[in-house]
């Protein structure tokens, strides 16, 4: 199982954000080019990267992360506000080495599926799931799909991975609830990617003995200390042998 440390900006800082608000975000007080460099230090083969103020126009973190893609020593999967071919062409232009989409994928599927197939294994769909359906613009408006309709709506697309977000669970802050995600990772054609449910390396542990779950996001867990990095990397590759990421 692949673990992804995960960066989360606001600003140029590092945040979470508490019950998905972002007028009141938990602030880490790190830099967030070391941190990064960090986790290429301690073994991980990613990390995501999800710029919240480009969700509304803003380019306040562009030369931040072109530092932090070109720095970091390990490919960055980048999340956030990207609404336009254009834009993720520009970022997988500037080295992403993934670009994640949601609410695009919501409104536009036909662009997402001609994107995926011209770039494959570089486009990571996104599948936030609140009470079954999938929802869009930064959490905040319930689209009109199921996320099993979603997911299998886009059949055979030739996406590096979906990142699924249980969103009752990363809100509630609640113990890990793995049925919907271990559910949909039935469903999907590709790895999927399990997000909003690691508090702990026991969490870690959980998933991987899934055997559905290709691979995890961690962010506030490893702000808050709840979880050691280098642990949580080796609790990922138990019972492997040599590492590749996939694609």
């Amino acid at each position: 199982m692949i673990l992804y440390p995960t960066i989360e900006l606001l600003k140029g800082r590092c945040v979470s954000l508490q019950r998905g608000r972002i007028e009141d975000p938990a602030i880490w007080h790190v830099d967030p080019l070391a941190k990064a460099k960090e986790f290429a230090e301690l073994g991980a083969a990613w990390m995501h990267l999800t710029d919240f103020d480009a969700m509304f126009g803003s380019l306040a973190n562009r030369d931040l992360i072109v530092r932090i893609i070109a720095e970091a020593g390990i490919p960055v999967q980048l999340a956030g506000g990207f609404r336009s071919r254009d834009r993720i062409e520009e970022w997988l232009r500037l080295g992403a080495g993934r670009i994640v989409v949601g609410t695009l994928a919501a409104n536009n599927p036909h662009l997402v599926r001609e994107l995926a197939e011209r770039h494959p294994g570089r486009i990571v769909l996104t599948v936030d799931v609140l009470k079954d359906h999938v929802m869009v613009e930064g959490w905040r408006v319930q689209s009109a799909y199921t996320a099993r309709d979603f997911i299998e709506s886009y059949g055979d697309t030739p996406f590096a991975a979906i990142v699924v977000t249980d969103i009752g669970a990363d809100a509630a802050e609640t113990e890990a609830a793995l049925g919907v995600i271990s559910g949909l990772a039935r469903v999907a054609r590709v790895p999927v990617i399990a997000s909003g449910v690691v508090r702990t390396v026991q969490d870690i542990a959980r998933l991987r003995l899934l055997g559905t779950v290709h691979g995890a996001l961690v962010g506030r867990a490893l702000y808050n200390r709840t979880i050691d990095l280098a642990e949580a990397l080796a609790e990922a590759r138990a019972g492997q042998g040599e590492v590749a990421a996939f694609i």
